[in-house]
């Protein structure tokens, strides 16, 4: 427990992670959080209902990944409603972090169109950061290879600019001002914990003509960098918004 200015004791802040499925979570992210005090809460979509849910009460909302398309309403009723805390969230400036069909979801919630690549970006790659990432927390991310594993990209909502890119993808990553951060790639995913992800997800390895061992080994090259760049990201994120 802290103390605000009368002296009275307050709960320590709340990070709220909206989850699609059990796998992927807030990984890397979770002990920083917790390490910076912070309380954290799992809503499990398609288990726990959105609806009646106060969108504004946490201190931070994340909208992790998933397999599904962030447009799949007529298979998932509840990507609407979820779309709708979103945009709440948006425009109330609460601070909101997007991660793949997190940042999917976001696009969607500001107006712009979500749409299938083509292909698959699945592995380790380096970011090409753009001028408009520079002095921004997407910046600290630097050359680190990070986690692409998406068939979808987003187009950029009206007013925001693209803060980095790849061969494959040219949106992969935006801010709304300082309140809200979207993230295309996993800079979350904490590279001991990447065999769930292997296991849920071994056809679409195969069919990308990929081999566990592959991305085990790259996942095992990238542990300390990717631990550093997620809380310099965080760090510098949080500075701004004063948290």
């Amino acid at each position: 427990m802290t103390k605000n200015e009368s002296g009275a004791r307050r709960a320590p802040p709340l990070a709220v992670a909206l989850r699609h499925v059990a796998y992927e979570d807030l990984g890397l992210l979770e002990p920083w959080l917790v390490w910076r005090g912070w309380r954290v809460r799992y809503i499990d979509l398609g288990l726990d209902e959105l609806c009646g849910w106060d969108a504004l009460a946490p201190d931070l909302l994340v909208v992790l990944g998933g397999p599904l398309g962030a447009e799949d309403d007529d298979d998932f009723p509840f990507l609407a409603e979820e779309v709708r805390c979103i945009r709440a969230r948006l425009d109330a400036q609460r601070p909101t972090l997007g991660i793949c069909l997190g940042a999917q979801l976001m696009a969607r919630a500001l107006g712009a169109r979500v749409r299938p690549m083509g292909t698959k970006e699945l592995g380790y790659f380096p970011l090409e950061l753009t001028p408009a990432a520079v002095g921004t927390p997407i910046a600290r991310i630097g050359a680190q290879p990070v986690l692409q594993w998406h068939g979808d990209v987003f187009d950029l909502p009206d007013g925001v600019q693209s803060l980095a890119r790849t061969p494959l993808c040219p949106n992969q990553a935006f801010m709304v001002e300082d309140h809200a951060m979207a993230w295309q790639f996993h800079l979350e995913v904490a590279p001991s914990r990447l065999e769930r992800w292997l296991i849920g997800n071994i056809d679409e390895i195969r069919a990308c003509g990929l081999r566990p061992d592959e991305l085990r080994r790259q996942a095992r090259a990238q542990e300390a960098g990717l631990q550093q760049a997620a809380a310099a990201v965080m760090q510098a994120w949080f500075e701004r918004l004063d948290l």
